[in-house]
């Protein structure tokens, strides 16, 4: 909650589900994040929150952009993003999506394996492309490691395959989980692509970027390292690993510039008790899973939540949406506890949701309409 959220919903009332997002804060993460790591050029996740406000105020910073369709390209560009400053981040891409980035003038790619790689040779002659490595996602609460990234041996044999299909083999690329809160995982992440980076250079490949992903976590319950933390642990890994022949390096950061810049308002629906002597209340709000928190899966982010009764006793509870859905279920088993005296029709904040929330939200699902989305 910041003072300019705090003053919004004072004076507006806005209905509920909504979104309310502070720019400013959002400039103020990103800030920190190039103060951490001012060697690193930032290409901002755009599927963390492509809203227009947010990349217009990131293309004034300076910022790049780490795109995951051709969509999230057009968006950035009408923002008025430089098509140099995109990278085409997913690994998987249609043929008409890598044809319609590369006439966009977008000239760096990411693949995983040798399918893609011929459809960017077909497709997007003479691109800088990059290989993902897969890295082990422990201690991340949104681990992204099963659907993406490939062995350091097949990122060895397809880097060396790039030049002869006409493409620049520009880099290396992992992502060591969403919400990573651990910086050992960074440490390990760029030992292991240092050593293939090293390989590729000995045997004449013109490799000379590393793109570190994103990751970096922010407060949701619990407390996590910071920035500065995860910046210190990535430096010395790297000097550790390069000296002072550092490649350049890229990082994809989304949550970390986004997450805590924003919150949902929404509205208490019910609150009830199963049995009679049940102590778990079960309380509904108007947003669920389907209306945007579908991190919530598994229970995996663990989102705080204020209410007007803070301060005042409270007891357990278990978290739902509003839908006539089973599967719309938050938290169940996460030990979370909400004031007594909350009751139908109290409106509660949904803290740090500025990331992945909006584009998770559901078009109509039981007729639903989409939250809100306002940007301060």
């Amino acid at each position: 909650m910041t003072p300019k959220i705090a003053e919004f919903l004072r004076v507006q009332q806005p209905a509920t589900p909504c979104l309310v997002l502070d720019v400013d804060r959002m400039e103020d993460n990103y800030r920190a994040i190039t103060r951490a790591l001012p060697l690193a050029r930032v290409y901002y996740a755009v599927k963390a929150n492509p809203a227009r406000p947010i990349l217009d105020r990131l293309v004034k910073l300076g910022s790049s952009f780490d795109a995951a369709s051709f969509e999230e390209i057009r968006a950035c560009l009408e923002s008025g993003a430089a098509p140099s400053a995109i990278s085409y981040g997913n690994t998987v891409k249609k043929v008409s999506a890598i044809r319609a980035a590369h006439a966009a003038g977008v000239s760096m790619f990411a693949f995983d394996s040798a399918e893609e790689l011929e459809k960017l040779a077909e497709n997007a002659p003479g691109a800088r492309v990059y290989c993902r490595i897969m890295v082990a996602n422990e201690g991340a609460d949104w681990p992204l490691s099963r659907k993406f990234g490939t062995s350091v041996e097949s990122a060895r044999e397809l880097m060396s395959r790039a030049a002869d299909m006409g493409l620049d083999p520009y880099g290396l690329s992992f992502h060591v989980g969403s919400q990573q809160t651990s910086t050992a995982s960074y440490e390990a992440a760029i030992g292991k692509v240092g050593m293939l980076f090293t390989d590729l250079k000995d045997a004449g490949i013109n490799v000379r970027m590393v793109n570190l992903g994103g990751g970096f976590p922010i407060r949701y319950r619990d407390e996590v390292p910071g920035i500065d933390d995860f910046g210190a642990a990535i430096m010395h890994a790297m000097i550790a690993c390069f000296g002072n022949a550092l490649p350049e390096m890229l990082i994809e950061p989304g949550r970390s510039v986004v997450g805590n810049a924003g919150l949902v308002n929404a509205e208490v629906v019910l609150v009830s008790r199963r049995e009679k002597d049940d102590p778990v209340r079960w309380v509904y709000l108007d947003i669920g899973r389907f209306g945007g928190l579908a991190e919530t899966e598994g229970e995996s982010i663990k989102y705080e939540i204020a209410t007007p009764h803070d301060g005042t006793a409270m007891g357990p509870v278990a978290l739902a949406g509003p839908t006539c859905d089973g599967a719309d279920i938050l938290y169940e088993k996460s030990n979370y506890r909400l004031p007594l005296a909350l009751k139908s029709g109290d409106v509660v904040q949904i803290r740090s949701t500025g990331a992945y929330v909006t584009t998770y939200a559901s078009q109509a699902f039981n007729g639903f309409a989409p939250l809100a989305e306002h940007y301060i």
